[in-house]
């Protein structure tokens, strides 16, 4: 009879959801995994990809030993396992030659949202990079414009509760996809929607959020701003601007109404390509509640202009008096809200003086072929920048490069790993302790470890350890034990922590913050005045305009480049893929066939493309290969194609990232996927 055991832990990828899990253990190995009944937010369910995650874990192409590669890069590669001694060896012969001969900036670190447990996210690989003087990495490519952008509105990166959509009456999904990117908030949208709720989807594409939406307008791709402007246009037109909370609880509220002035529904129309009805009704159904939720996402920020949208529509709630209503207000990330002690975690003060150089994570393919001096050695983790990463044929031009010495810790042999001249095994959440917070909700979470790793696969926090052992640090600080690292994450003295405690929290799997229902109801923004900044000094003293502004998108506004590239490029997310986490598994992939770009129609009757047919999308980056599907879910003059496909496993050796830019947002040095021109022509 085996012993079944079940162990509790949480969901560690690039999600707001933050899941609580429940693992089955049975004679060490894992055989069910459910999402934890008893979290209010999980309330027992997970998502597809999660749902099936012990095939990801067990998978026949699962990493199990480290390889050393055997031949060129210029070719497929060939790899020998070797042990993880020889494997630190290496690595730390080479850091230590590249050094003494180029200096230690010459090494950069590459990691982001692979893993977002505290440990393993920023602990230990931070400060191994920081006592090495490696060049610094400017985590930006994700959510940098928009979090940037929201803490000079509202100070930082928090809003209404998730739980409080049930009680809308108006809920606007503004770029974002919430029955594939945020399953737990659409399920309280459903709700609301029971009840009488009325839902509006803001995005150039009808993803599977917007066809359950009453409403879909099909905006012009990095022109939100606009549309904000115009809706704070028509409030103070119609006087349903709530003065009394602009007066008390906003500081530049009337330098916001002058300017806003200028933006008229039929201004707006001619940049967002929406009607003059579309704005009007909008910002009627706006005007006429306070218990309006707008949920704001990552893919409007993806632009030239990203920043600056969010600022402007973070304006909205506070020109309605919709931060009085516990379901009224808005929600980017909730990340803000937990006291989580990042220099604690990190401890920055292990940088030498002067300190090393920023090297943007969205410039990768720039950094490996231009910077100066070069970059020779790249460590890779949590991370696939092959795939996703933009202008990524120039990042493959990088990481082709003989002088390049590549590490990368993964669990498979990525896009990236394919160039590496070391693989290292790593674990997944199953054999790893973590501690969570969540950009959704607003629990913390601890993961327990339910299996031994698999293989010879090894926790991020223990090769950092390992490997500062051999190049001879001897920073103590570097040595942290995972079970220490957890106790110092979060602020357990914090107010909204002070009611719980770590014991609790092992014990539980989760524990709540405790936050005021409507947080804003009164002000009491967490910013430098207290007040909703809609002037904002801090962005005059970084050199940005004190209100928010139109920026338009850097290529559509090109004349000379749309003449050659006439129609805008749109990826979201595909419904099974997480970034490029899982699409390398054939549950997800085979029904799918082969990567697709939608066509509206009217286009696709222009350039000659048939439904079903392979089709070239290029620019001056590069071009890719994919199926047509002529749909008018994609708005005129706007291509989309689902992502991230792995390139290792796409019809031409090329994944959509092939054509992306490497341009920066305007706040936030974030990136740019969805500020992109292509042409399509038949294959």
């Amino acid at each position: 009879m085996f012993e079944e055991q079940k162990i509790k832990g949480a969901c560690p990828h690039d999600c707001p959801d933050a899941c609580a899990i429940v693992t089955t253990v049975v004679d060490g190995k894992a055989v069910d995994l459910r999402g934890a009944e008893d979290h209010p937010s999980t309330a027992g369910k997970l998502c597809n990809k999660v749902a099936h995650y012990l095939e990801r874990t067990y998978h026949p192409e699962r990493l199990r030993t480290p390889l050393k590669r055997i031949n060129s890069k210029a070719e497929k590669p060939q790899w020998q396992a070797i042990s993880w001694e020889e494997a630190y060896a290496e690595i730390a012969t080479r850091f230590k030659h590249i050094s003494q001969q180029h200096g230690a900036e010459a090494i950069l670190p590459y990691s982001y949202a692979g893993h977002l447990g505290a440990l393993h996210y920023a602990s230990l690989g931070h400060r191994l990079f920081y006592a090495l003087g490696a060049s610094q990495l400017d985590r930006t490519i994700c959510s940098a414009a928009g979090g940037e952008a929201i803490k000079l509105t509202i100070g930082n990166t928090v809003g209404t509760h998730m739980e409080q959509v049930v009680d809308s009456e108006l809920v606007i999904l503004w770029g974002t996809n919430s029955v594939t990117s945020n399953l737990h908030f659409w399920s309280r949208v459903q709700e609301a929607k029971r009840r009488g709720a009325y839902l509006i989807s803001i995005d150039p594409y009808k993803n599977r959020s917007a066809e359950k939406c009453h409403e879909w307008l099909p905006i012009k791709p990095g022109t939100d701003a606009a549309l904000a402007f115009a809706l704070m246009h028509c409030l103070v037109r119609d006087g349903k601007t709530d003065e009394d909370y602009l007066n008390q609880y906003c500081l530049g509220s009337e330098e916001m109404k002058a300017m806003v002035g200028a933006w008229s529904p039929a201004k707006a129309a001619e940049i967002t390509g929406l009607s003059v009805a579309q704005i009007e009704s909008l910002a009627a159904r706006y005007g006429a509640t306070r218990k309006s939720f707008i949920r704001l996402n990552y893919g409007l920020q993806r632009h030239h202009g990203g920043g600056n949208a969010v600022r402007a529509i973070s304006c909205l709630p506070a020109f309605s008096g919709a931060w009085r209503e516990r379901s009224g207000g808005c929600l980017l990330s909730s990340s803000g809200w937990y006291p989580l002690q990042n220099a604690l975690m990190q401890m920055p003060e292990l940088m030498p003086t002067p300190k090393p150089r920023m090297v943007n994570m969205s410039q990768l393919g720039e950094a490996l072929t231009t910077l100066t001096p070069p970059i020779k050695a790249l460590y890779v983790y949590n991370a696939n920048p092959a795939a996703v990463a933009p202008d990524n044929n120039q990042i493959i031009k990088g990481l082709k490069r003989d002088d390049l010495f590549t590490v990368v810790h993964d669990c498979f042999i990525t896009d990236t790993a394919e160039f590496a001249d070391l693989v290292l095994p790593a674990t997944t959440f199953l054999e790893a302790e973590d501690i969570h917070r969540s950009y959704g909700h607003s629990s913390v979470l601890f993961n327990h470890a339910a299996i031994a790793p698999v293989g010879e696969s090894r926790r991020n926090t223990r090769v950092f350890r390992e490997l500062a052992q051999a190049l001879g640090l001897t920073h103590p600080a570097l040595y942290e034990s995972d079970a220490s690292l957890v106790r110092k994450a979060f602020d357990w003295q914090d107010p909204k922590l002070i009611d719980s405690s770590l014991a609790e929290l092992k014990d539980k799997g989760f524990v709540h913050m405790q936050l005021p229902e409507a947080p804003f109801a009164q002000g009491g923004f967490p910013t430098e005045s207290g007040k909703c900044e809609m002037y904002s000094t801090k962005a005059e003293r970084m050199g940005l305009s004190p209100l928010p502004s139109y920026v338009a998108p850097l290529e559509a506004s090109d004349a000379l480049l749309c003449g050659q590239y006439p129609l805008s490029l749109n990826t979201p997310p595909a419904h099974d893929f997480m970034n490029s986490t899982f699409a390398n598994m054939t549950r997800f992939t085979t029904p799918l066939a082969a990567p697709e770009v939608m066509v509206h129609p009217v286009d696709a009757a222009t350039y000659g493309i048939e439904d079903g047919a392979w089709v070239q999308v290029h620019n001056a980056r590069g071009k890719v290969k994919l199926k047509a599907k002529i749909s008018d879910t994609t708005r005129q003059g706007v291509l989309t194609a689902l992502s991230i496909w792995w390139r290792s496993l796409s019809p031409d050796g090329q994944n959509i990232n092939a054509l992306t830019p490497q341009h920066l947002t305007d706040i936030g040095r974030g990136a740019t996927f969805y500020d992109c021109q292509v042409a399509i022509t038949a294959a």
